[in-house]
């Protein structure tokens, strides 16, 4: 059952619902800046009705509904997209490279101006039992990760994915290798990195590093755990950007234990860029499925 995590009191279930309009309304409290990435399918991807806005609009309630976003939109569910989700033009321009760091190969792939040039900068770090490929898979998870890539190449920018062998120190040493690597091609890039599930564990990692997070522009977290040990490691100072996404029927990672830390760090820097959007009824793969990644990156790069 969905609550409201307001002055620490549950309320009850109150069902907001926005139209589109209303979003774009009040996405307009900030002043007007020029977006970063200009739409592309928009109408196929966005969040198609807002049930609750909270701590103004950076934590917000999703619908999200099995028949509508599973089945109406896969042609063979979790498997493969209808096909008006997609364009393979990123596929021109992705290949395959390895990078030596910290006396480890390093393999990842890109597309877009992956070999330099790039404005941003988004990678994708994979959870346990995922490869470099989970991310560059053009038709599982609804299509959002081909969506990913073509806001990244139609726009000027670079999107990478990387192979993870270990989620700790050696882990986030050598994301923090590729993206150092990726500056040195793209100096005036601006770098998100996006982490799912238990690869979040790398994305908090590299946030909480003083020397790792001034390379950054934002982190993704996808049905990924919290760290309490954010809170004390300085970085509330740093002011990155953070987006966590979560399904209320996640298994894996407790939707309320993340929704809590979010409003813990709100308690203690009110300020501080982060947002949360709880998808309601998803899974733990939903978030992954049904971010509006143009939405998120145009927060984070503007």
């Amino acid at each position: 059952m969905l609550h409201r995590i307001r002055n620490g009191r549950p309320a009850g279930i109150v069902r907001i619902v926005l139209a589109g309009a209303l979003l774009a309304v009040l996405g307009m409290a900030a002043p007007v800046q020029a977006e970063a990435l200009k739409p592309y399918k928009d109408r196929l991807f966005r969040y198609k009705k807002i049930h609750e806005t909270l701590y103004g609009g950076d934590f917000l309630v999703v619908e999200y509904s099995k028949q509508r976003d599973l089945r109406d939109r896969d042609e063979v569910d979790e498997r493969r997209v209808y096909g008006n989700y997609v364009s393979y033009k990123p596929k021109r321009g992705r290949g395959s490279a390895e990078l030596n760091a910290n006396g480890r190969v390093v393999q990842y792939m890109g597309t877009g101006k992956w070999k330099g040039g790039a404005n941003a900068i988004v990678l994708y770090v994979h959870g346990q039992g995922g490869n470099r490929f989970q991310g560059m898979n053009d038709v599982s998870f609804g299509g959002n990760f081909n969506r990913v890539q073509n806001l990244m190449v139609r726009n000027g920018g670079a999107y990478l994915t990387v192979d993870v062998t270990n989620f700790d120190k050696r882990g986030t040493a050598d994301i923090a290798a590729l993206i150092r690597y990726q500056k040195q091609l793209s100096p005036h890039a601006r770098v998100v990195v996006a982490c799912g599930s238990m690869g979040g564990i790398i994305c908090w990692n590299l946030v909480k590093n003083a020397n790792y997070a001034s390379l950054l522009s934002g982190v993704v977290l996808l049905g990924s755990p919290k760290d309490p040990n954010f809170l004390s490691s300085g970085a509330l100072s740093r002011n990155v950007p953070v987006y966590m996404g979560q399904g209320t029927l996640d298994r894996v990672y407790n939707w309320e234990d993340q929704a809590n830390f979010f409003k813990q760090i709100k308690a203690r820097a009110p300020g501080y860029p982060i947002r949360f959007t709880l998808f309601d009824t998803g899974t733990h793969g939903t978030p992954i499925r049904m971010t509006d990644w143009r939405q998120v990156l145009n927060w984070m790069l503007r």
